[in-house]
């Protein structure tokens, strides 16, 4: 079972990337923590010992997709990795149009990578 911790929902994923997961079956959404950009080192350490207890609860998690705010990603896969626990990111392609002066971006899905 993959776990993915993002802002992006996995029921808006592409046929590529739920496929790369295993199946939308294969997947579970836990919504990425909003993380105060007032927050000290001590916060990110806290809010990363919460998510490592939740996700360490649920059983079945062969893996976590984790993108978002880089130190709480950082606590958080420096965490899962010293217990075992795989770590994924996913990688995209951007492609970038421009529609009446405006530059819209679309980033595709790529694969997933080991953190």
């Amino acid at each position: 079972m993959l776990l993915n911790l993002s802002n992006h929902p996995s029921s808006n994923w592409t046929e590529t990337q739920l496929a790369a997961a295993g199946g939308e079956s294969q997947v579970i959404d836990l919504p990425f923590p909003t993380v105060s950009p007032d927050g000290d080192e001590t916060y990110i350490e806290q809010l990363a010992n919460d998510y490592y207890n939740k996700i360490n609860a649920m059983s079945n998690i062969e893996a976590v997709h984790i993108m978002g705010e880089m130190n709480f990603t950082y606590a958080l896969v420096s965490k899962l990795k010293a217990h075992n626990i795989r770590c994924l990111a996913s990688t995209t392609k951007r492609e970038t149009v421009e529609e009446n002066g405006v530059k819209i971006s679309k980033f595709n899905f790529v694969r997933f990578r080991e953190y």
